[in-house]
Parts: structure tokens; C-alpha cells; sequence
């Protein structure tokens, strides 16, 4: 009997987490690839599915493609996790593995505040005076500790980790402002949160609508914020969760372009 074809996915997403439980009732083996252990935790188990939790460089996904010689190998991860990946793109090439990039599409921007990175933003908030509501986690909190009074004008968000919050008070951010929640979140929530804080600026990614960045951007306006957006890297593409499905759809039902 022939094997199943094998699939993997690296993951980090909403919408990736949405696309392996599209494959639930496909032929496939998954394998599903996530940085931490916390991300492998919110992937519901289900049939023919293998969660790995492990962070791999460009070694380590080339010695993973040889060994599991996947059909296919879809991209799910952030819009600005971008190291990771060119690393995979690269690791595809090397190994001729099939690749497919889920990228969901950029937020409205209009009237928003966009700055090209995280030192950019710093910068600009360095600059200014009033209170700042960090929604873009805890990976870069060491820049924006440099931004002055932080302790007393910074209000952040952080997944419930316990690394992220040790991270928070190792880098010196006020416990009574640190916040360590699981969105999404609506537009109601945002808005409480950010009046709370009495925040003048709001700092987000663009993370799209899927990523709640229109129940950001709205939210600060009814907050009497300004929307500070780290735009993502130039010329990035991809195709959105429909269109990824629709592709899958075509490899499974000719499985000889698959394999």
C-alpha cells in the first residue's frame, strides 16, 4: 500500500492553526512544526498529525526535509518572523521540496503613524511625550526599555508566558503595567485597555486583519490614540488562507503533482 503523502506545515498562526485542522479529514500525514512549546500547546491533537516543537536553523530544516522528504512544505508562520522565513525558502530550494507561503494580507493603514522597524519606532517615541500601549510582545522589549520613563509611560501586552513576563521585569517595565493575555481581541476590549493605560500612542505590527489590526486601529481612535504601525518588509508575498486551501485541494486531487 502506497504511504500518504507527507505535508509540513511550521506554523505560529491563527491561521495556521486554521489550516491544520483543514488537512483533518485530507489523505495526508502532518507534521506540524511550531518555536515553542507554549504554540504546540493551542494546536488541537487530531488524526495522522505530529506537533514538533523546536526552533531550527538553516541545518537543521535541511537535515528535516532529507529525512521526512515532505511533498510539500507551507510557510504559516508571522509576517515578520522573516528570518525564518528565507531560511525555509532557502532549505526548500537546497532539497527541491515544494513551497507555499500563507501570508495574510496587510492592514488599512490610512491615518496611522507607520514607521519602517522597531528602531524606528523607538526613535519616534523617544521623541515624544504621553503614555504607550505595546501590543508587539515581548521579542524586542529591550529597544523600547530605551525609551525614556518607559517604566512610568509603557503599558505592554505579552502572551501568558512566564519568559515573557521574566523578560518584562528583568528589563525593568512596571508590573502594574504589564499585561499577559491570549487574544484575540475586540475592539471593546482594546478600547478599555488602551483608556486604561491613558495611552497617547498605541504601537502595533501590521498584522493584518486576521491579526486583529483592524480592532486595534479602531479602537485607538475611540481611545484618543494615535496608531503607531512597524510596517512589514518590502515585497513580501504570498497567498492568503482561501487561496492556500484551493492549491491543496488541486495537489491532493492529482496526487502525482504532489509526490
Amino acid at each position: 500500500m502506497k504511504n500518504k503523502p507527507v505535508i509540513w506545515i511550521i506554523s505560529g498562526t491563527s491561521e495556521g492553526r486554521k489550516l491544520i485542522k483543514y488537512f483533518a479529514n485530507k489523505n495526508v500525514e502532518l507534521i506540524v512544526s511550531v518555536a515553542t512549546d507554549y504554540g504546540a500547546e493551542l494546536i488541537e491533537p487530531q488524526e495522522h498529525l505530529t506537533v514538533i516543537s523546536e526552533r531550527m536553523n538553516s541545518e537543521a530544516m535541511e537535515a528535516f526535509l532529507e529525512q521526512h522528504k515532505p511533498c510539500l512544505v507551507i510557510d504559516a508562520t508571522h509576517p515578520f518572523a522573516t528570518i525564518v522565513t528565507d531560511t525555509i525558502k532557502n532549505a526548500c530550494v537546497k532539497k527541491a521540496r515544494k513551497y507555499l507561503r500563507l501570508l495574510r494580507p496587510a492592514g488599512d493603514v490610512k491615518d496611522c503613524i507607520e514607521v519602517s522597524d522597531y528602531n524606528e519606532a523607538v526613535e519616534f517615541l523617544s521623541n515624544v511625550t504621553g503614555n504607550i500601549f505595546l501590543t508587539t510582545g515581548s521579542k524586542n522589549l529591550e529597544l523600547f526599555a530605551q525609551i525614556p520613563n518607559f517604566q512610568e509611560r509603557i503599558t505592554l501586552r505579552v502572551l501568558p508566558m512566564l519568559s515573557s513576563l521574566e523578560k518584562a521585569h528583568d528589563l525593568g517595565f512596571a508590573p502594574a503595567r504589564t499585561i499577559c493575555m491570549q487574544g484575540p481581541f475586540s475592539e471593546a476590549m482594546n478600547t478599555l485597555m488602551f483608556q486604561e493605560a491613558g495611552a497617547k500612542y498605541v504601537v502595533t505590527k501590521d498584522s493584518g486583519d486576521v491579526g486583529g489590526f483592524q480592532e486595534k486601529k479602531e479602537a485607538a481612535v475611540k481611545a484618543g490614540a494615535q496608531l503607531v504601525v512597524i510596517m512589514r518588509r518590502p515585497g513580501d508575498t504570498g497567498e492568503d488562507l482561501d487561496s492556500v486551501y484551493c492549491q491543496i485541494d488541486k495537489l491532493i486531487a492529482k496526487e502525482e503533482d504532489l509526490c
